[in-house]
């Protein structure tokens, strides 16, 4: 039996299952908290999970993670220079050090002035030794490479540095955004490398002898090779993971996928089997990317989502991620009493009354914090503290504890109450401290000036509206509309009548999803079958469900696309623009063919160097013409060719 090992590290859990690859079954599967500041630990305790299985028969591991994302959001990464061709900077970019030297083309892919070589090596000179890594855009290279390639010749003759092409990332036009995805590719290089390695001796320590691949932003997979060089292909890979875990575990064709974790909830549409790709590319850390993934939208709601009550009474979930009292109390059961003596009415700024914070790293650099800093550090060494606890101990005021910057620097980490804990409190879920959370959820409902019960009721409504809200909002973002529900005032007429079902002053408002509902995540179960019901929709909870990003990542495919462009030459003929050349032809048939022969074996070379094990091709081939205004001619425009190999992980037994 060959076993596949398939591993998610999300913002709060990192997932794993032991999937036969035979049969598609289920053999073992596992949990642990993912641990940020080091993800291998939260690997190893996930493996280390699994260990009812026999470990020796993995065969392939495949691995989804939210590294890169993270990474681009945080601006981590090495330091990046960027060498443009032909075009100035303009914008804003990721890279340290910028230059410009002279060169491109136009849309015909003609060259806009030679290359300028003493400039390109005058560049090199002054980015050396400043830099870990190079990006290269050429202004139009999607229409003839020749630039970039001569260029990164030059740079790697001189001096032994990653280097990225713009072209090889994207063949969609947007010179600034092309320019951003590979400088965010340079940044990722190191950091993608280091979780690799760190994944590798993990499973080295646990005797496991496989290939590894990781998950892309549009779900499939490719090789450990491929993810050094094209790191950036892997945002949104979390996401991605939990979509195809989804349709696996169901073989749904067309379906809404909610995917709700203990950060986030993720919501997609899937038809025909897949889910659509984002045109435009993917946006991350506010970096407009021309990155294919999944068309998801995310929304700041999970099991671990931060519940406020604010001092005028108002309840609010999200999108913060904080600590569950319930999990937490577990590690310090100190906690639970000094909940009990917390103040529900007393104003903290920035906080809450059930607030609690713990150590999550320890620092010798006495230089980098201030010394109040350095008192709460120190008060937080032999355990966990409420807000109010901690004040006494530093001797302050609870509103001038220095807290902001420990927390920024992920030096402390905040404990509150949380949709996790409401749940222990309702009975519904046993994993944690369940005195702690009913404690937490006694003090914010003293703080509402309401009953303990009806308060984790409010909670709970709350928390279905606010999903209702992001099963509307993706749907309306799917359109390519720019309304925001929750600010547009004119929707919430409709919006409050639909929340609340009311139909008794004069009119009410229901709909109808024209997709069942597939539900993943530990939490769904408690929330989506009032809200399948007032979408009117089939719901549908798969076994796994818990850990569905983890099978999604056993269960991918290596799916590799090349697309090909003809256009009409300026002087007659026809021009071939793929991603390495430039080529002309006298005939449109010969264009064609050599396009289609050339496309297909390079998918192909492209999925084997991924992964995959005897691709299966797909053409597409669209032919664009123009009818002549008042004749029955047509003028040709141009032909798009897009050859798609797709495979199963190559495994050995």
């Amino acid at each position: 039996m060959s076993l596949a090992l398939g591993i998610d590290t999300g913002g709060t859990y990192t997932d794993g299952v032991l999937m036969d690859l035979s049969t598609g079954e289920i053999k073992s599967k596992a949990k642990a908290f993912t641990t940020r500041r080091d993800l291998t630990i939260g690997i190893r305790k996930c493996i280390q999970g699994l260990r009812q299985s026999d470990l020796s028969n993995v065969s392939l591991i495949s691995l989804s993670t939210t590294l890169a994302t993270n990474a681009i959001v945080e601006g981590r990464g090495c330091n990046v220079g960027l060498i443009l061709i032909g075009h100035e900077a303009s914008g804003s970019l990721p890279a340290q050090e910028i230059v410009a030297v002279k060169g491109g083309h136009d849309i015909k892919g003609h060259p806009l002035a030679p290359l300028d070589h003493n400039e390109l090596a005058e560049a090199v000179r002054m980015l050396r030794g400043k830099v870990d890594a190079l990006a290269i855009s050429g202004y139009l290279s999607i229409r003839n490479p020749e630039h970039e390639l001569d260029a990164r010749a030059i740079v790697q003759k001189e001096w032994p540095v990653p280097v990225v092409c713009a072209h090889q990332l994207t063949t969609a036009l947007g010179f600034h955004e092309r320019t951003i995805t590979a400088c965010l590719n340079a940044r990722l290089l190191p950091i993608i490398a280091e979780l690799l390695e760190a994944v590798k001796d993990v499973v080295k320590s646990e005797n496991i002898q496989a290939p590894l691949l990781v998950v892309k932003g549009d779900g499939s997979l490719m090789s450990e090779t491929i993810a050094r060089e094209r790191p950036i292909e892997t945002i949104l890979s979390g996401p991605a993971a939990s979509i195809v875990g989804a349709t696996f575990l169901t073989g749904t064709k067309k379906a809404l996928i909610l995917d709700m974790g203990g950060t986030t909830t993720d919501i997609a549409i899937v038809e025909n089997g897949r889910p659509r790709l984002n045109d435009e590319g993917a946006t991350v850390g506010g970096w407009r990317t021309r990155v294919e993934a999944a068309d998801i939208s995310t929304f700041g709601l999970g099991g671990d989502s931060y519940l406020q009550v604010s001092g005028d009474r108002r309840l609010r979930v999200g999108p913060r991620r904080v600590w569950p009292l319930s999990v937490m109390a577990m590690q310090f059961p100190s906690l639970t009493e000094e909940l009990h003596r917390a103040d529900p009415f007393r104003e903290i700024i920035d906080g809450q009354p059930v607030d609690c914070w713990m150590l999550v790293k320890d620092t010798d650099n006495d230089a980098e914090w201030y010394e109040n800093e350095r008192q709460v550090i120190n008060a937080l060494k032999d355990g966990a503290r409420n807000v109010f606890t901690l004040a006494k101990r530093v001797g302050c005021d609870p509103n001038l504890l220095p807290l902001k910057r420990l927390e920024q620097k992920q030096v402390i980490g905040r404990i509150s109450l949380t949709p996790t804990d409401v749940l222990h409190a309702l009975g519904r879920f046993a994993s944690w401290n369940t005195e702690a959370a009913v404690e937490g959820a006694r003090v914010q409902a003293r703080r509402m000036k309401v009953q303990p019960e009806e308060f984790l009721d409010l909670v709970m409504k709350q928390i279905e509206e606010d999903l209702s809200l992001a099963v509307l909002q993706s749907l309306i973002n799917r359109e390519g509309n720019s309304l925001n529900l929750a600010e547009d005032a004119g929707s919430q007429i409709f919006l409050k009548r639909f929340l609340s079902g009311n139909t008794t002053d004069g009119f009410g408002v229901k709909l109808k999803l024209d997709y069942g509902i597939v539900a993943i995540g530990a939490p769904v179960a408690a929330y989506l079958p009032s809200i399948s019901e007032r979408f009117q929709a089939k719901l549908e909870i798969p076994p796994h469900a818990e850990v569905a990003n983890a099978v999604g990542a056993a269960a991918g495919q290596v799916i590799e696309s090349v697309r090909v462009l003809i256009k009409p030459g300026e002087e007659g003929g026809f021009l071939v623009h793929t991603p390495w050349e430039r080529k002309a032809f006298v005939y449109l048939e010969e264009a064609e063919s050599y396009a289609l022969e050339k496309a297909r074996k390079e998918a192909v070379q492209n999925a084997l160097r991924a992964g995959a094990a005897d691709p299966e091709v797909m053409v597409k081939q669209d032919k664009i013409v123009s009818h002549v205004f008042g004749s029955n001619d047509e003028m040709y425009l141009e032909t798009r060719i897009q050859v798609t190999a797709v495979g199963r992980p190559r495994w050995e037994n």
